[in-house]
């Protein structure tokens, strides 16, 4: 069974703008998020999720309260989220391969519950604006397909995307919401910002711009994050980009150039120096290319753990 709104089978396609027009509920819960400020979220119990990863964990996890991402311009942010046993799944799409990502969000969640216990499946999707390429019209398009095409019965209950999250300035166009942080314990969606996107940012960050899929970074059982081993190739011609000026790297290495926040170009940067440094990161940056394991400490922080058997 498909997505649905309020009970009702969704219509598709349809732009996020005509959805919501057509079931208040969904426009009056946008309204509500984009009119929320900001809260800055600290690191104690959080698990960041970078740019295709994709964390899950419940509310029995001792370590982690709260999953969160932000930066995301054209991107969306996807929660799914079990109510019967609270699994709370949270992504950061970019479209590079929505029909792939969408079974791996639902089979996080069902990784946690025999399907026969009480409680449904609720999906939230934010992020993106009406940019000029269209790519956030064209990932909600895709991430909407995708859900509904799922067997589950899956309740769309947040949309706030593209022409819904947009914000209008001399003529250009941005995101309102660029982050979001979702409370494990009380299910709480709420609009934030990180300071904290560790660890190994840098690491996880190289991942994706060299075109690593969709991965799962976080195991609840152990409550370890698990990070790598990853390989890539050799970034091309990461010297020529790292001699550009900053207005050459934002119009060539983001989707949406006028719309970055401001520390894009500088992430950019140092995610270009470390690949220049790491080439090829098998046994560089993963000793006898193992993953390399982190555990929360009791102040709530990200402690390297050594491997087994290392």
């Amino acid at each position: 069974m498909p997505l649905l709104v309020e009970g009702r089978r969704v219509r598709l396609p349809q732009s996020a703008g005509d959805l919501v027009r057509a079931h208040p509920l969904l426009e009056e819960r946008a309204r509500l998020l984009r009119g929320q400020s900001v809260q800055q979220v600290g690191p104690q119990g959080l698990l960041y999720v970078q740019q295709r990863e994709l964390a899950v964990t419940s509310p029995k996890d001792g370590s982690i309260s709260i999953l969160g991402s932000d930066d995301a311009t054209t991107c969306h942010i996807v929660v799914l989220r079990h109510t019967g046993n609270g699994a709370t799944c949270l992504t950061h799409c970019d479209g590079t391969d929505t029909k792939a990502e969408v079974p791996l969000i639902m089979n996080s969640i069902k990784s946690f519950s025999n399907h026969t216990e009480y409680g449904r499946l609720e999906v939230h999707l934010v992020g993106g604006f009406s940019d000029e390429r269209q790519l956030s019209q064209k990932l909600t398009h895709q991430l909407l397909s995708e859900f509904d095409r799922q067997e589950d019965d899956i309740h769309l209950v947040t949309l706030c995307v593209t022409e819904l999250n947009d914000r209008e300035e001399n003529e250009n166009h941005f995101p309102i919401i660029y982050g979001i942080a979702v409370n494990i314990k009380t299910a709480e969606i709420y609009r934030a910002s990180f300071q904290d996107r560790g660890p190994e940012e840098e690491l996880r960050a190289a991942r994706a711009l060299t075109g690593g899929p969709m991965i799962s970074i976080y195991d609840a059982k152990t409550e370890q994050l698990r990070i790598g081993p990853y390989s890539w190739m050799p970034f091309p011609h990461v010297d020529f980009w790292l001699q550009q000026d900053d207005k050459q790297i934002l119009e060539n290495l983001s989707t949406s150039p006028l719309a970055e926040p401001p520390h894009f170009v500088e992430h950019i940067r140092s995610t270009l120096v470390f690949l220049k440094k790491y080439p090829s990161p098998t046994n560089t940056l993963f000793p006898g290319n193992k993953a390399l394991l982190y555990k929360k400490n009791e102040d709530g922080l990200w402690e390297k753990i050594s491997s087994p058997g290392s």
